[in-house]
């Protein structure tokens, strides 16, 4: 007989999103048990958000470095240490692993279970060995790296988010598939570090971000000597000893490392959901506005659900959640400030529509710009190549906004706010920045909504009318 375990709340999966319910519930008093078959802290912290932030932010010192005689400093790139620059990701998710370590749960109350989840009923799962009886379910399994169905593909020894972080040697030519945020971030990584890349994409590059701000990146790739190949399609790899060989309909591509960056697939076929009559499919557990499956008592969390596959929607899913489990409020989540950003440089961030969608929802938009060449902290600081891009309703209801250039992911976030709390274009526009700051560039742009009235010929003849009378 297996032991039986009775909790209010059972989280499976111990990444961003479950570690937030498991010690949000615990904390507030509820008996909570946390099921991860894997490395606590799930994705982001092992294979995702953490290892490469850290592997740019090197990247970047380096670049920094060839770039410093921009300012009249004599600096020389000397060398690349690829097992140091590996130490020093892997020491920074060293660093942070405390934060999510079983020992930290287990002394927060949580009982950890270390073990893949099956469920074999509507309330109940079986994991390692033991039988979990809970009031409330929460799935936070999260997502996995997609291999796509490429002839030749799965005879090769090719990288994901989850293996390239262990490499200590630079490839001499690494080959991506995929131009989204991994795929992107990884290309100027790698090429920053001293490889030669080749990103082929089969659409556009960062299909999901503004194309006018994706130029600017585009551009700083291209100049960084990355070679992008968009609306391609691979048709076989092959390895020949030490090299793989991609073919696509138009070119042959040879390199000493094959990156594999083609999106996501959720992590739910191993979790039996039919037994607990859960609906779901290849692309997500399906789900209604309080995050709730089909099955009433059972929630899902972050990447599992399909849709924006961040680590701050995982974290805002858990707050949704935690008040309709623990407090039965019928919150509801609401995406529409949702921000995300790629972190290549210049980064690129967004917020709430985009142009095209604005367009479609409203009609009659105006579109505000103002360069990065234009702010006199960028200036400074030779970082001009930027663009802030904010959409507005045409009584400036503030409907989206776009930033590529450095902090873009800083930036954003004035604007996540205003769209959250449902600003107008002058709350931004009247908002006093400290000179000089990157942070001017909203202001400047939300000044520019105005403009057209407050300069008008209309408004000149008023000025005049009234200096007559003194």
């Amino acid at each position: 007989m297996s032991e039986i375990i009775k909790t209010d709340i059972c989280v499976i999966g111990g990444g961003s999103g479950g570690l937030s319910v498991a010690a949000g519930a615990s904390q507030m008093g509820a008996k909570v048990v946390l099921i991860e078959k894997a490395k606590m802290g799930g994705d982001c912290l092992n294979y995702g958000c953490v290892p490469s932030k850290a592997l740019l932010g090197a990247a970047h010192a380096a670049q920094h470095v060839r770039e410093a005689g921009t300012f009249g400093t004599d600096a020389t790139l000397n060398a690349i240490d690829a097992q140091k620059v590996h130490d020093y990701v892997h020491g920074v998710i060293n660093g942070i692993a405390p934060h999510d370590c079983v020992e930290r749960f287990e002394g927060m109350g949580v009982q950890v279970i270390q073990g893949a989840a099956r469920f074999i009923g509507p309330q109940t799962l079986s994991a390692d060995g033991k039988t979990v009886q809970a009031k409330r379910f929460v799935i936070a399994t999260g997502s996995r790296p997609f291999i796509p169905p490429i002839d030749g593909l799965d005879d090769v020894d090719y990288l994901t988010n989850e293996t390239i972080f262990n490499l200590t040697e630079t490839p001499k030519h690494l080959i991506i598939l995929g131009g989204g945020p991994i795929g992107i971030e990884m290309a100027q990584a790698h090429r920053q570090l001293g490889a030669d890349v080749t990103v082929l994409i089969r659409s556009h590059m960062m299909s999901k971000d503004d194309p006018e701000l994706v130029d600017f990146v585009r551009s700083r790739l291209q100049q960084d000597g990355i070679h992008i190949v968009e609306q391609t399609s691979v048709e076989s790899i092959t390895q020949l000893n030490d090299e793989i060989v991609v073919k696509t309909a138009d070119e042959i591509y040879t390199g000493s490392h094959l990156l594999v960056a083609t999106g996501r697939q959720v992590n739910a076929d191993s979790l039996d959901l039919e037994a607990a009559n859960v609906a779901y499919d290849n692309h997500s557990i399906r789900i209604d506005e309080r995050l709730r499956t089909s099955n009433k008592k059972i929630f899902a969390i972050g990447d599992v659900t399909g849709g924006l596959q961040f680590t701050h929607k995982a974290g805002y899913d858990a707050g949704i959640i935690i008040r309709n489990a623990l407090f039965r409020l019928p919150a509801k989540a609401n995406y529409g400030a949702l921000p995300w950003v790629t972190y290549c440089n210049p980064e690129l961030a967004s917020v709430g529509l985009n142009e095209e969608s604005a367009r479609k929802e409203h009609g009659e938009i105006r579109i505000l710009r103002w360069p990065f060449s234009e702010n006199d902290r960028a200036r400074t600081e030779g970082k001009t190549h930027g663009l802030i891009k904010v959409i507005t309703t045409k009584k400036g209801r503030i409907l989206g906004a776009s930033i590529v250039g450095p902090s873009a992911g800083e930036l954003i976030q004035v604007w996540v706010l205003a769209i959250g709390q449902k600003l107008k274009i002058g709350a931004i526009a009247s908002m006093i920045a400290p000179y000089p700051t990157l942070g001017e560039v909203s202001k400047r742009a939300a000044g520019s909504f105005f403009t057209p009235s407050l300069f008008s010929e209309k408004t000149k003849k008023f000025v005049r009318f009234l200096l007559r009378f003194g």
